[in-house]
């Protein structure tokens, strides 16, 4: 597949896996929109990159400022090809410390955020049947992992709604990935919430051995080419936990199979 004159919109753009993603992506010709808060580390990425580029900054919780943001980036060129719902923060508490507001913030920002900004885009793609969907879960997505309850069911809610809008989008030429990342030498744990809603401030050593986010990236975007559904992107132990969790091709095609049949149409007429 070539991504030569597409259109990738990457939110949480402005570092880690969105960052190199917009790096690969233009690398290949794309055409890149960059989105995320800090509007000065988005224009530091955009000076890194040859094609043509566009900054949308916004907190992905301001669903109006989402909004204003969606129609810009659908007026753009020839509208959105790829979209990456990649903005999200993690977790290091234990569930017995950790205050409510936490859960709230962690699943606001990683699962509900990211379903509005889908939302707000999908007609588009409907409309022009094509188009890639792309949602960075986590081997926390497949698995749960202690120190990370909040992070875990934002990240396995993502996966389910992935999964229920691929199947309804299967006859939509509009194609759904899921991508669950282990370890990645990212900030991701330094800029984790802890029990009372802080920033942790500093790294895990698992993290910072982890994949380089430019491979990481170049797999993904390799996974997306070959039409990939499921993509894990770990090694060693994270990589088997993945892999054993993993949903079945055929599993996503029955589903699917379901839909071609008409399913969607017969629980709307018994509705």
């Amino acid at each position: 597949m070539s991504f030569e004159g597409k259109t990738a919109w990457i939110t949480g753009a402005s570092s880690g896996i969105g960052a190199a993603l917009a790096r690969e992506w233009a690398s290949r010709g794309a055409r890149i929109i960059l989105s995320g808060r800090d509007e000065e580390r988005l224009a530091q990425v955009a000076a890194d990159i040859s094609t043509e580029t566009l900054v949308l900054p916004f907190d992905v919780r301001d669903e109006a400022a989402m909004r204003a943001a969606t129609d810009k980036a659908i007026g753009w060129h020839r509208g959105v090809d790829i979209f990456v719902a990649n903005a999200g923060v993690s977790q290091r508490s234990a569930a017995l410390e950790t205050e409510m507001n936490v859960y709230r913030e962690i699943i606001d920002i990683d699962l509900t955020a990211q379903i509005a900004a889908t939302q707000a885009l999908l007609p588009h793609l409907v409309e022009r049947g094509s188009g890639h969907l792309l949602f960075i879960s986590s081997i926390a997505g497949k698995v749960g992992v202690p120190m990370r309850t909040a992070y875990c069911a934002a990240k396995f809610g993502l996966i389910g709604y992935a999964d229920a809008l691929r199947a309804e989008l299967s006859q939509q030429g509009v194609s759904v990935h899921v991508v669950c990342p282990g370890s990645v030498a990212t900030d991701v744990s330094r800029n984790a919430l802890t029990a009372d809603g802080s920033k942790r401030g500093r790294s895990d050593k698992v993290i910072d051995n982890g994949i380089a986010p430019a491979e990481a990236a170049q797999r993904i975007i390799d996974a997306v080419a070959a039409g990939q559904r499921e993509i894990v992107v770990a090694e060693g132990m994270e990589q088997a936990m993945g892999e054993m969790r993993r949903t079945p091709d055929q599993l996503l095609d029955q589903v699917a199979g379901m839909v071609a049949a008409g399913y969607m149409e017969k629980m709307k007429a018994e509705a």
